[in-house]
Order: C-alpha cells, then structure tokens, then sequence
C-alpha cells in the first residue's frame, strides 16, 4: 500500500452498518478526507471511490488497490456528473445541504447510506460551530424517510472519541 500514512480507525457507525452493503460492492466516500473509511472499505473487498477536494489528503491513498481517487469540489458544483449509481455511499463529518436528497438517488437499488456528522449543540465544543455544518434536530431523518428505509438513527452528546454532538443514520434504498 502506497502512503503509510497514520490514519485514523474507522468509525464505528461506518463499521456497524458496512456488512449491509453488498460484497464486493462499489462504495462512495464523500467528502474522504485523509481516506479512513475508503482504506478500511477497500481491505473488506469493497471497490471504493475516494472524492475528496483537498489533493493532498488523498495522496496518501493514490495507488491503493481496491480504491480510485477523485479531487472534486463537492461546493463548487463539480460533482455528480454520471451515471454511476452505488451499492452503498459513505459520509463522515461532512455536511453540505444541497447534496443530501442527491446522495440517494447515487444508490443503486438496495445500496446503504451510512451518514453521520456534527449537529445543531457541537459548537459547544468547537468546530464546527457554524450553524451551516450542523445538522438541525432530526434532519438527516426528515430528509431520508420518505427517500430510503431507515435501518438505524440517532443523535445527540457523545464523550468518545472526543466530547462532540452527532447525528447517524443508516438507511437502504428499496431493491425495485
């Protein structure tokens, strides 16, 4: 594996609900960052395409098998520009509103959405503070109910990793 970069563990929401995915199947990572979760992915046998922005995070993933990087600007309008659908679509601490109804319809029929990020009450521990990157209560499950079948859902304070306020959702698309 290029980049023996120290990484992160994956998360375990992203662990729980992985399995649901089909085997083997081709997995989104939004908004990747340093690829933690498209690492782990990718060492399950997932085939995993990696987006990220910032180039330099992903360079620690370039080459990896199982994995194909893409520097994309989610904000700036790059991204979705096919036809590529996914058996299952991972988000972690990202959060940008105008994609969120997008994210289901990239799932193929019986993909996973594995979702979670900071919500509305983080920004009494830091960043992000913003309300723009902080989920409203309920949000995610308001947006996903009438799109996907919600498996799991949940939010609110955690102490581990590190003190911070989430929301989590796992949710499967009808097999039509």
């Amino acid at each position: 594996m290029k980049g023996q970069h120290r990484v992160e563990q994956p998360s375990p929401w992203m662990v729980k609900y992985a399995p649901l995915i089909g085997r083997e199947g081709l997995v989104l990572d939004l908004a990747c960052g340093n690829g933690r979760h498209a690492l782990w992915l990718a060492r399950q046998g997932y085939q995993v395409d990696a987006i990220d922005r910032d180039a330099q995070a992903l360079s620690s993933i370039v080459g990896t098998a199982n994995i194909k990087v893409f520097t994309v600007d989610l904000e700036a309008g790059d991204w979705p520009n096919s036809d590529l659908k996914y058996d299952g679509l991972i988000v972690s601490r990202y959060l940008y509103r105008p994609l969120l109804r997008t994210l289901a319809a990239l799932l193929n029929p019986g993909g996973v959405l594995i979702y979670e990020t900071f919500m509305a009450g983080n920004e009494q521990y830091g960043k992000p503070s913003n309300p723009d990157f902080l989920l409203l209560p309920n949000e995610l499950l308001e947006i996903y109910s009438p799109l996907l079948n919600i498996i799991s859902f949940e939010q609110g304070e955690e102490k581990i990793p590190r003190p911070a306020v989430m929301q989590r959702i796992c949710a499967v698309k009808d097999a039509c």
